[in-house]
Protein backbone atom coordinates (compact mmCIF):
# COMPACT_ATOMS: atom_id res chain seq x y z
CA UNK A 1 0.00 0.00 0.00
CA UNK A 2 1.06 3.67 -0.67
CA UNK A 3 2.47 3.24 -3.69
CA UNK A 4 0.81 6.14 -5.18
CA UNK A 5 0.89 9.72 -5.13
CA UNK A 6 -1.59 10.34 -1.99
CA UNK A 7 0.04 12.60 -0.31
CA UNK A 8 -0.12 15.14 -3.00
CA UNK A 9 -3.90 15.05 -2.95
CA UNK A 10 -6.15 16.39 -0.05
CA UNK A 11 -9.45 14.13 0.17
CA UNK A 12 -12.67 16.27 0.61
CA UNK A 13 -16.12 15.25 2.09
CA UNK A 14 -17.13 14.22 -1.55
CA UNK A 15 -13.88 12.19 -1.90
CA UNK A 16 -15.22 10.00 1.77
CA UNK A 17 -18.55 9.72 0.28
CA UNK A 18 -17.25 8.08 -2.52
CA UNK A 19 -14.96 5.91 -0.66
CA UNK A 20 -17.22 4.84 1.97
CA UNK A 21 -19.97 3.65 -1.13
CA UNK A 22 -17.11 1.92 -2.89
CA UNK A 23 -16.08 0.33 -0.03
CA UNK A 24 -19.58 -0.65 0.86
CA UNK A 25 -20.42 -2.77 -2.53
CA UNK A 26 -17.72 -1.03 -5.00
CA UNK A 27 -19.80 -3.85 -7.77
CA UNK A 28 -23.27 -2.83 -7.67
CA UNK A 29 -22.77 1.18 -6.79
CA UNK A 30 -22.85 3.34 -9.77
CA UNK A 31 -21.74 6.20 -10.13
CA UNK A 32 -25.28 7.51 -10.49
CA UNK A 33 -26.14 6.28 -7.40
CA UNK A 34 -23.18 7.66 -5.52
CA UNK A 35 -24.22 11.58 -7.72
CA UNK A 36 -27.76 11.41 -5.74
CA UNK A 37 -26.64 10.56 -1.85
CA UNK A 38 -23.95 13.04 -2.76
CA UNK A 39 -25.61 15.79 -4.50
CA UNK A 40 -23.27 16.09 -7.21
CA UNK A 41 -23.26 15.06 -11.10
CA UNK A 42 -22.43 11.38 -12.43
CA UNK A 43 -19.61 12.97 -14.25
CA UNK A 44 -18.48 14.29 -11.25
CA UNK A 45 -17.99 11.03 -9.34
CA UNK A 46 -16.40 9.74 -12.19
CA UNK A 47 -13.64 12.44 -12.43
CA UNK A 48 -13.25 11.97 -8.40
CA UNK A 49 -12.88 8.12 -8.68
CA UNK A 50 -10.20 8.76 -11.28
CA UNK A 51 -8.32 11.36 -9.47
CA UNK A 52 -8.60 8.49 -6.30
CA UNK A 53 -7.01 6.06 -8.47
CA UNK A 54 -4.37 7.94 -10.43
CA UNK A 55 -3.39 9.29 -6.66
CA UNK A 56 -3.19 5.67 -5.24
CA UNK A 57 -5.87 6.39 -2.57
CA UNK A 58 -8.39 3.97 -4.04
CA UNK A 59 -5.85 0.97 -5.38
CA UNK A 60 -8.17 -1.64 -6.89
CA UNK A 61 -11.59 -3.23 -6.78
CA UNK A 62 -11.34 -7.06 -5.70
CA UNK A 63 -14.02 -10.05 -5.92
CA UNK A 64 -14.74 -11.55 -2.72
CA UNK A 65 -14.93 -15.56 -3.38
CA UNK A 66 -16.61 -17.99 -1.18
CA UNK A 67 -14.45 -20.46 -1.40
CA UNK A 68 -15.96 -23.11 0.19
CA UNK A 69 -19.05 -22.30 -1.78
CA UNK A 70 -17.24 -22.92 -4.80
CA UNK A 71 -15.16 -26.01 -4.80
CA UNK A 72 -15.18 -26.71 -0.90
CA UNK A 73 -11.50 -25.33 -0.48
CA UNK A 74 -10.71 -24.19 2.91
CA UNK A 75 -8.98 -20.86 3.97
CA UNK A 76 -6.51 -20.99 6.29
CA UNK A 77 -4.81 -18.11 8.15
CA UNK A 78 -0.97 -18.50 8.75
CA UNK A 79 0.66 -15.79 11.40
CA UNK A 80 3.90 -15.62 10.63
CA UNK A 81 7.69 -14.13 11.20
CA UNK A 82 10.13 -13.00 9.01
CA UNK A 83 13.47 -11.29 9.38
CA UNK A 84 12.65 -7.32 10.35
CA UNK A 85 14.89 -6.06 7.58
CA UNK A 86 13.28 -8.99 4.84
CA UNK A 87 9.72 -8.83 5.58
CA UNK A 88 8.97 -6.93 2.07
CA UNK A 89 10.80 -9.13 0.19
CA UNK A 90 9.79 -12.03 2.07
CA UNK A 91 6.21 -11.16 1.46
CA UNK A 92 6.55 -11.23 -2.53
CA UNK A 93 8.25 -14.69 -2.35
CA UNK A 94 4.86 -15.59 -0.46
CA UNK A 95 3.05 -14.53 -3.00
CA UNK A 96 4.56 -16.82 -5.53
CA UNK A 97 3.57 -19.62 -3.45
CA UNK A 98 0.13 -21.47 -5.13
CA UNK A 99 -2.54 -21.46 -2.97
CA UNK A 100 -1.56 -17.93 -1.10
CA UNK A 101 -4.06 -14.67 -1.63
CA UNK A 102 -3.63 -12.12 0.56
CA UNK A 103 -0.27 -11.73 2.29
CA UNK A 104 -0.15 -8.77 4.86
CA UNK A 105 2.64 -6.83 6.33
CA UNK A 106 2.80 -5.79 10.09
CA UNK A 107 4.94 -3.21 12.11
CA UNK A 108 6.32 -4.38 15.14
CA UNK A 109 5.37 -7.82 17.13
CA UNK A 110 6.71 -11.06 16.27
CA UNK A 111 4.14 -12.16 14.05
CA UNK A 112 4.83 -9.71 11.27
CA UNK A 113 3.14 -11.54 8.68
CA UNK A 114 -0.36 -12.16 8.02
CA UNK A 115 -1.07 -14.77 5.60
CA UNK A 116 -4.48 -16.12 4.16
CA UNK A 117 -4.59 -19.38 1.91
CA UNK A 118 -6.43 -21.40 -0.16
CA UNK A 119 -5.96 -25.13 -0.38
CA UNK A 120 -7.88 -27.83 -1.34
CA UNK A 121 -8.06 -30.30 1.56
CA UNK A 122 -5.51 -30.01 5.11
CA UNK A 123 -3.46 -32.06 2.91
CA UNK A 124 -3.03 -29.05 0.59
CA UNK A 125 -2.93 -26.29 3.38
CA UNK A 126 0.29 -28.56 4.54
CA UNK A 127 1.92 -28.41 1.49
CA UNK A 128 1.63 -24.76 1.43
CA UNK A 129 3.14 -24.84 4.97
CA UNK A 130 6.26 -26.24 4.24
CA UNK A 131 6.59 -24.11 1.45
CA UNK A 132 6.42 -20.91 3.41
CA UNK A 133 9.13 -22.66 6.07
CA UNK A 134 11.19 -23.55 2.98
CA UNK A 135 12.13 -19.99 2.30
CA UNK A 136 12.71 -19.50 5.91
CA UNK A 137 9.43 -17.77 7.60
CA UNK A 138 8.19 -19.27 10.83
CA UNK A 139 4.66 -20.55 11.35
CA UNK A 140 4.05 -19.31 15.00
CA UNK A 141 0.43 -20.04 14.90
CA UNK A 142 -2.33 -20.97 11.98
CA UNK A 143 -6.28 -21.10 12.13
CA UNK A 144 -8.91 -22.02 9.55
CA UNK A 145 -10.78 -19.08 8.07
CA UNK A 146 -14.79 -19.55 9.20
CA UNK A 147 -16.09 -15.86 7.67
CA UNK A 148 -14.76 -13.00 6.92
CA UNK A 149 -16.52 -9.17 7.25
CA UNK A 150 -16.06 -6.08 5.41
CA UNK A 151 -16.94 -3.25 6.05
CA UNK A 152 -16.95 0.65 5.16
CA UNK A 153 -14.92 3.30 6.95
CA UNK A 154 -17.86 4.90 9.17
CA UNK A 155 -15.98 8.22 9.36
CA UNK A 156 -16.34 8.51 5.41
CA UNK A 157 -19.66 8.10 5.51
CA UNK A 158 -22.88 10.54 6.31
CA UNK A 159 -23.59 11.58 9.78
CA UNK A 160 -27.13 10.64 10.27
CA UNK A 161 -29.56 9.27 7.96
CA UNK A 162 -31.33 13.09 7.35
CA UNK A 163 -31.52 14.79 3.87
CA UNK A 164 -27.54 15.66 3.46
CA UNK A 165 -26.60 19.56 3.15
CA UNK A 166 -24.51 20.64 0.60
CA UNK A 167 -20.89 19.08 1.35
CA UNK A 168 -18.70 22.02 1.89
CA UNK A 169 -15.13 22.59 2.47
CA UNK A 170 -13.36 25.94 4.38
CA UNK A 171 -9.84 26.97 3.90
CA UNK A 172 -8.88 29.42 6.48
CA UNK A 173 -6.14 32.54 4.72
CA UNK A 174 -4.48 35.18 6.72
CA UNK A 175 -6.28 38.59 7.39
CA UNK A 176 -9.88 36.20 8.08
CA UNK A 177 -10.41 35.32 4.75
CA UNK A 178 -12.19 32.20 3.52
CA UNK A 179 -11.98 30.12 0.43
CA UNK A 180 -14.63 27.81 0.78
CA UNK A 181 -15.80 24.51 -2.09
CA UNK A 182 -19.89 24.14 -1.74
CA UNK A 183 -21.66 22.14 -3.85
CA UNK A 184 -25.65 23.79 -5.17
CA UNK A 185 -28.43 22.57 -4.30
CA UNK A 186 -31.10 21.51 -6.53
CA UNK A 187 -33.61 24.31 -5.27
CA UNK A 188 -30.89 26.55 -3.81
CA UNK A 189 -31.38 30.63 -4.23
CA UNK A 190 -28.84 30.63 -6.97
CA UNK A 191 -29.23 27.47 -9.13
CA UNK A 192 -30.37 29.05 -12.39
CA UNK A 193 -29.36 32.65 -11.77
CA UNK A 194 -26.14 34.07 -13.47
CA UNK A 195 -23.73 35.67 -11.53
CA UNK A 196 -25.11 38.82 -12.28
CA UNK A 197 -28.21 38.25 -11.73
CA UNK A 198 -27.55 36.40 -8.24
CA UNK A 199 -25.35 39.54 -7.08
CA UNK A 200 -27.86 42.36 -7.81
CA UNK A 201 -30.73 40.40 -6.33
CA UNK A 202 -28.43 40.12 -3.41
CA UNK A 203 -28.35 36.33 -3.26
CA UNK A 204 -24.81 36.40 -3.68
CA UNK A 205 -22.58 38.72 -0.96
CA UNK A 206 -21.18 41.90 -2.36
CA UNK A 207 -17.86 40.44 -0.94
CA UNK A 208 -18.12 37.08 -1.76
CA UNK A 209 -16.45 36.09 -4.93
CA UNK A 210 -17.44 32.74 -7.25
CA UNK A 211 -13.78 31.45 -8.46
CA UNK A 212 -14.06 28.76 -9.92
CA UNK A 213 -17.33 26.13 -11.00
CA UNK A 214 -16.67 22.20 -11.45
CA UNK A 215 -19.28 21.21 -13.36
CA UNK A 216 -19.42 17.51 -15.10
CA UNK A 217 -15.91 16.72 -16.21
CA UNK A 218 -14.91 20.48 -16.87
CA UNK A 219 -13.72 23.16 -14.79
CA UNK A 220 -15.10 26.70 -15.77
CA UNK A 221 -13.59 30.01 -15.48
CA UNK A 222 -16.89 31.41 -14.51
CA UNK A 223 -17.87 35.31 -15.40
CA UNK A 224 -21.10 37.60 -15.03
CA UNK A 225 -23.04 35.81 -17.52
CA UNK A 226 -22.45 32.03 -16.02
CA UNK A 227 -25.30 30.55 -14.92
CA UNK A 228 -25.13 28.53 -11.43
CA UNK A 229 -26.60 25.10 -11.90
CA UNK A 230 -28.02 22.67 -9.62
CA UNK A 231 -24.85 20.14 -8.69
CA UNK A 232 -22.16 22.26 -9.39
CA UNK A 233 -19.36 21.89 -7.14
CA UNK A 234 -18.49 25.76 -7.03
CA UNK A 235 -15.57 27.37 -5.14
CA UNK A 236 -16.16 30.94 -3.01
CA UNK A 237 -13.78 33.51 -1.98
CA UNK A 238 -15.15 35.24 1.01
CA UNK A 239 -12.72 38.02 2.05
CA UNK A 240 -14.66 38.75 5.13
CA UNK A 241 -14.79 34.78 6.78
CA UNK A 242 -18.33 35.28 6.46
CA UNK A 243 -18.32 31.68 5.84
CA UNK A 244 -21.90 30.14 6.45
CA UNK A 245 -23.98 33.29 5.84
CA UNK A 246 -21.75 33.73 2.66
CA UNK A 247 -23.02 30.54 1.60
CA UNK A 248 -26.91 30.59 2.22
CA UNK A 249 -27.52 31.40 -1.44
CA UNK A 250 -26.27 27.87 -2.02
CA UNK A 251 -28.50 25.84 -0.19
CA UNK A 252 -32.37 25.55 -0.08
CA UNK A 253 -31.97 26.54 3.83
CA UNK A 254 -29.91 28.58 6.26
CA UNK A 255 -28.79 25.56 7.75
CA UNK A 256 -25.31 24.86 5.51
CA UNK A 257 -23.02 21.99 6.95
CA UNK A 258 -19.53 22.51 6.69
CA UNK A 259 -16.19 21.51 7.41
CA UNK A 260 -13.11 23.85 8.14
CA UNK A 261 -9.67 22.95 7.61
CA UNK A 262 -7.16 23.74 9.59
Amino acid sequence: MGDGIGGSYRLDEIDRRIVYALMGDARNTSAPAIADEVSVSGATVRNRIAQLEEHGIIEGYHATVDFEHADGSLMNLFLCHAPFGDVEGVARKIGTIPGIINVRELMGGRMNLHVLAVGTDTTDLRRIGRELENIDVEIEDEFLLQNEHDFPYTPYGPADSRRLEPLADYISLTGGANIVEVTVYEDAPIAGRTLEEAAREKVLGEETLVVAIERDDAVITPHGETTIRPHDVVTVFSPDGAGESALKGFDETDGTRSRRID
